[in-house]
């Protein structure tokens, strides 16, 4: 148990984990085990997280791996999907211990998939070399893990081990000049604080950035922001996923009731042999990319805008064809492997066994984040990140499929560890592990844009800045929610230009009248910290997206320089911090 002396008593350390996807609640229950006091938040439900809705599986090369796969297999396979740009030290750590992780969630309860002989029963994804995907409940893995691991939450809360606080909204981390001390949340109304030895964010992502994502309504970009505030470094925020293939309903569908949410086509589907066809049943995808539908996510989402605006139609979808699969493999095999899709999509009234499904690309995963260490430790001492909020470097410029929950394990757990202080000598989470990178060239919002220059953020955090963008634009449009996605999707999405980013960095600095990002809300209305946190995220994604001049994995410019070799910043990773300034290219 660890322990220590607090005015003269002995008590155990406390640990606060802010979300409940598969990061926070492993994580959590980690730490429980291991005699951590633990509290764990989550502003809606514990099941409302992007991991209760992910479909495709883990990754992962276990002790009996599928014939002819390694543990090295995985490792370039990872690398080769993150278009240069991963951290190789990350990706060896993720891939290498990975079998232990997917043990650790047999312990929690947490059973995978078995084929016919009692074995694993692994899946082919798009750019994977080799079956290593588990699922739980077919095409329902998120889920299943999700609900596993609630289940022991909930008997540790019960069992006095975790603190468990539902709806509860985090808005801001204690911070007292040097570390982060705890956090302060809105809860039944009320404004509530909580002390800890160290912050673990768990938060997620950010797809209510776009109109069209594969996120629930949850993935608002808390954590970055609440980091930002405290002068936390983030990177490699230009790289946002973009899932290929999310359903496009109807509109009589989208106004049925439960049947609102955008529903993502797992990449699973496409590797039992689905295509994509556009709206004269022309398959395209050879076109662009010798593996075709199997082709990266980035490479396959970038076609499919790149032949609709071909066609004419650069807000149109194309066709996923799944009848292919039903007729190869039998009919009944689109049901029993993929039961929540088959539902789904009857809901939305479209028989996938027999007709084709409308899909177009999604927001889905957002590689960059809070930068940490491999041990999960930020640049501010007593702040750890793990899962989406975070960047390790392992995911580069473009997740392969199924690494985000392999991620959210590993390094949840290293997290923990660096808490517990065995990782090998390492300081914890008192000590920063990440030294200020006064030396690294930032993103410029201001590079060959024409646009204004940008300002220093000046000062550490609770200095009087309250612009990202020294920018006084007359705003078009009053700041709400659908402008704020329209406009990310129409100047940040897919498809980008430097015009195109300049003018979205315009009309995001325009909203900063209503909406002050830098600010924490005198509100006790959580929307209204949303919308702050939307806003920022925004910001510094368009930030970054200017900075990053030719195109890399998931960030794709049509303006920019063809030849790597001719832009002297193509493999530099950009960091930015409230701490430091934004430099001019």
């Amino acid at each position: 148990m660890s322990t220590e002396s607090f005015a003269g008593k002995q008590r155990r350390r406390r640990l606060v984990v802010v979300g409940s996807g598969i990061a926070g609640l492993y994580s959590a229950l980690l730490a429980a085990e291991a005699g951590v006091e633990v509290a764990l938040l989550t502003k809606g439900a514990l099941a409302d997280s992007n991991t209760y809705y992910a479909q495709g599986g883990i990754s992962a090369v276990l002790d009996e791996p599928a014939p002819g796969d390694t543990v090295a297999a995985h490792i370039a396979d990872t690398l080769k999907a993150g278009a240069g740009h991963c951290d190789e030290e990350a990706v060896r750590v993720l891939c290498t211990e990975a079998r232990l992780d997917i043990a650790g969630l047999g312990r929690f309860g947490v059973r995978f998939d078995m084929d016919d002989d009692g074995d694993p029963a692994l899946g082919l994804e798009a750019a994977h070399s080799a079956p290593r995907i588990l699922h739980a409940g077919g095409d329902a893995t998120g889920a299943g893990v999700a609900a596993a691991l609630i289940r022991t939450v909930l008997d540790a809360q019960a069992g006095g081990k975790i603190e468990v606080i539902g709806h509860a909204h985090v808005t801001s981390l204690s911070y007292d000049g040097e570390r982060v001390t705890g956090v302060e949340y809105i809860h039944d109304g009320r404004e509530r604080n909580l002390q800890a030895d160290a912050v673990l964010l768990a938060t997620g992502g950010a797809g209510q950035l776009f109109a069209q994502t594969t996120n629930p309504s949850v993935a608002t970009a808390d954590g970055l922001a609440l980091a930002w505030r405290v002068g936390a470094q983030v990177a490699d925020l230009e790289f946002f996923q973009f899932h290929p293939t999310c359903m496009v309903l109807p509109a009589d569908a989208r106004e049925a009731e439960g049947n609102t949410d955008p529903l993502l086509i797992s990449e699973a589907v496409r590797g039992e042999g689905a295509i994509l066809v556009d709206a004269t049943g022309r398959r395209f995808m050879a076109d662009y990319h010798p593996d075709a539908e199997l082709a990266p996510r980035d490479v396959v989402s970038r076609s499919i805008a790149l032949h609709l605006a071909a066609l004419g139609d650069p807000n149109g979808h194309v066709f996923l064809d799944a009848r292919v699969i039903e007729n190869q493999r039998g009919q009944g095999f689109l049901e029993k492997r993929f039961p929540t899709i088959s539902k789904r999509t009857r809901q939305a009234g479209v028989d996938w066994t027999r007709e084709l499904v409308p899909v177009a690309p999604a927001a889905h995963y957002w590689m960059g984040g809070v930068l940490t260490d491999l041990h999960g430790r930020t640049s501010v001492p007593g702040l750890l990140a793990a899962g989406e909020v975070a960047c390790t470097g392992v995911q580069g410029a473009n997740r392969l499929a199924s690494n985000s929950l392999l991620e959210g394990l590993v390094f949840g757990r290293r997290a923990v560890e660096a808490f517990l202080g065995s990782t090998g000598g390492a300081a914890g989470p008192l000590a920063p592990a990440l030294a200020p990178r006064t030396g690294d060239r930032l993103a410029s919002s201001a590079a060959g844009s024409g646009a204004h220059a940008t300002t220093a953020l000046s000062g550490p955090p609770g200095s009087p800045v309250t612009s990202v963008f020294e920018m006084d634009p007359a705003p078009a449009v009053a700041f709400s929610r659908w402008a704020l996605r329209r406009l990310m999707t129409a100047k940040a999405g897919v498809l980008r230009t430097g015009e195109l980013l300049a003018e979205a960095a315009e009309a995001l600095g325009s909203w900063e009248g209503e909406v002050v990002p830098l600010e924490v809300p005198d509100s006790l209305d959580p929307r209204e910290h949303e919308d702050g946190n939307l806003l920022l995220a925004a910001q510094l994604l368009v930030q970054a997206a200017r900075g990053r001049r030719q195109s890399l994995g998931a960030h794709y410019r049509s303006d920019c320089v063809t030849e790597p070799a001719a832009v002297d910043d193509f493999d530099k990773r950009y960091t930015m911090s409230r701490k430091a300034s934004l430099i001019n290219d």
